[in-house]
């Protein structure tokens, strides 16, 4: 065995060196950012810098960005009594808000040309798909989609955006809600009146410092290129999981996805089964979305795209990261190979 390949970014990315180096900076900043002595005064520099950043990484003002605790709580933020539509495919977080009632094709586009007042996401975490935002739209998850595809919130068109540092390479338990200035959303937190009366609490200002170097060396990686790569090496894979196995289906592989997310059926071969054979083997992937209490449960994404619930609960998700090599796609694809064959001979 040659070491462990992580192959679940989309569940969460490593923490990169530039927010660990930022967050060690500021857990040396003694001050409480909404103090007005000269302690306070710096946490409260450090704090409008993490926003700056955040705001110029995704194309925003500084005013219009609320810190949160991560994405969950910034949709609850952006969701809670508004009465949106949505559609099967969105992620927990936002779905628990919405009324699920925009349709979707077999690869998980929402076919409707204007869905109106609604909430939809950049980016589908189990299938990576892509969705074209209309102009309009009230509220969009961007969370898978920082740092992977180019984003520009001024001119997307869209109300608010929510989004999670962890998926980027930021530390857990921070996240942030892009808005308006002149947005009249009633805060959910009460009490001190933080984040421009948003979001009462004393800011997380070393998750938040690390949020903001985060992202900006993630929007930096973009603008290099790096996820050229990795989408040609996660085509290698689903070219070498295609040969093993020729019933394998591949979810979304005729719409745009994002350039790291493949997710696969394997008719016959419960998808939790092969998150514990991989395991063992050395590669950390996923049976669907992480955000579940550890608990592998059938997808609700793939039932709204037209999955029975025999095929969905043998879905495996693999998502690269910029680290990740071709030899390690290679050889997950050579493991995964043996280990269906060993399936299917037990099962014989």
């Amino acid at each position: 065995m040659t070491g462990r390949v992580y192959l679940d970014h989309n569940a969460t990315a490593p923490l990169r060196p530039e927010a660990r180096a930022a967050m060690a900076a500021a857990f040396d900043v003694v001050g409480n950012p909404s103090s007005v002595h000269t302690e306070g005064r710096a946490a409260k520099a450090l704090l409008e810098k993490a926003r700056g950043q955040v705001a110029e990484a995704l194309g925003a003002n500084g005013a219009d960005i609320v810190f949160t605790s991560g994405a969950s709580e910034a949709a609850a933020l952006a969701l809670a009594g508004r009465g949106l539509a949505g559609a099967d495919i969105e992620h927990d977080a936002v779905w628990s808000w919405v009324d699920p009632v925009l349709p979707v094709d077999g690869q998980g586009r929402v076919t409707l040309a204007d869905p109106g007042a609604s909430a939809l996401q950049l980016a589908n975490s189990e299938t990576g798909v892509v969705q074209d935002l209309p102009t309009g739209l009230a509220v969009t998850d961007i969370t898978q989609a920082v740092g992977r595809l180019p984003y520009a919130h001024d001119w997307a068109g869209v109300g608010m955006a929510i989004l999670s540092a962890h998926k980027f390479g930021g530390p857990k338990g921070v996240g942030a809600l892009v808005l308006p200035q002149d947005s009249d959303l009633a805060a959910r937190i009460r009490g001190g009146g933080q984040e421009m009366g948003r979001r009462s609490g004393t800011e997380n200002l070393p998750a938040i410092a690390g949020m903001g170097a985060a992202i900006t060396a993630a929007v930096a990686e973009l603008a290099e290129g790096r996820w050229e790569a990795v989408a040609q090496f996660r085509n290698i894979l689903e070219d070498a999981l295609e040969a093993a196995s020729r019933e394998t289906i591949f979810v979304g592989q005729e719409a745009h996805r994002l350039p790291n997310t493949t997710c696969f059926v394997t008719p016959g071969w419960k998808g939790e089964t092969q998150v514990m054979a991989m395991d063992l083997a050395g590669f950390a992937i996923s049976a669907g979305s992480a955000c579940s209490s550890g608990k592998v449960k059938e997808s609700r994404v793939l039932r709204a795209l037209g999955f029975d619930a025999g095929a969905a609960g043998c879905a495996t998700r693999v998502s690269l990261g910029p680290d990740t090599t071709r030899e390690d796609v290679l050889r997950f694809a050579d493991v995964w190979a043996e280990k269906l064959s060993k399936h299917r001979a037990r099962a014989a």
